[in-house]
């Protein structure tokens, strides 16, 4: 099957997806407020990693985020310093898509701009994604996460493909943490050439305003110390 009758395919079905979860919203889902919402993050964290892949040469980094919603819409833009492969120093990523609530299910159907404004040739390094996943909370306090992006071809992109599951339980508090145990894993392909497998677990303690993850990173990749096993701890706030 050619490239083009892939994307094409892969927007059809996620445009149907999207249609048959919003035809399928009961009358008191539809009656949600349509309330507008905003919030700004700003992480710290010891290393940047994307997908198993160190993007900062293993050395700490600052994120930060703005995101507004409003109904099951929501747009953002997030923000981290990058090291490496001639995209230094700034990586940014603009965001927008829907999600549409079923019952115990939480659609997101999105898309992402991957931005590299100062890099080495800026502009031909940025990168359309596409996303279609779900929350499911089968369970109280257990959220099982699915999650598939696709990047069509493009000229400074090869189409990839890349399909994740996140697990994801929230234990009883303690003191004034609320802990959550987490584990990803995901298997990415560029059709170029070359695939990998990655994954995490880690735990999550939130309080108030505040979060502190401790995660564990590895890959299946083989002599590429940017790909090895590492330990990620990472410190955030969000306001308001």
């Amino acid at each position: 099957m050619s490239t083009s009758a892939s994307f094409k395919k892969f927007i059809g079905a996620t445009v149907g997806a999207a249609g048959l979860a919003l035809c399928a919203l009961s009358g008191s889902a539809q009656a949600e407020s349509r309330e507008f919402s905003w919030s700004v993050t700003g992480t710290g964290t010891s290393d940047y990693v994307f997908r198993g892949l160190s993007l900062n040469n293993e050395d700490p980094a600052f994120q930060a985020s703005i995101d507004v919603e409003y109904g099951i819409w929501y747009a953002g833009l997030w923000g981290t310093m990058v090291d490496g492969q001639g995209y230094e120093p700034v990586e940014l990523n603009f965001y927008t898509g829907i999600k549409p609530v079923l019952g115990p299910v939480t659609f997101d159907f999105g898309i992402v701009y991957y931005f590299y404004p100062w890099a080495d040739n800026s502009g031909d390094s940025d990168v359309i994604e596409l996303k279609a996943a779900f929350d499911w909370s089968p369970v109280k306090n257990l959220t099982f996460s699915p999650a598939y992006y696709y990047v069509p071809d493009q000229s400074n992109s090869d189409e990839a493909s890349t399909v994740e599951g996140t697990l994801a339980y929230e234990l009883p508090s303690v003191g004034v943490f609320t802990p959550t145990l987490s584990g990803l894993v995901g298997w990415t392909e560029n059709f170029g050439g070359g695939e990998y497998t990655y994954w995490n677990a880690g735990l999550a303690l939130a309080v108030d305003k505040f979060t502190f993850d401790f995660r564990y990173w590895d890959t299946d990749i083989s002599n590429d110390g940017l790909a090895d096993e590492r330990f990620v701890f990472t410190a955030s706030i969000t306001l308001p």
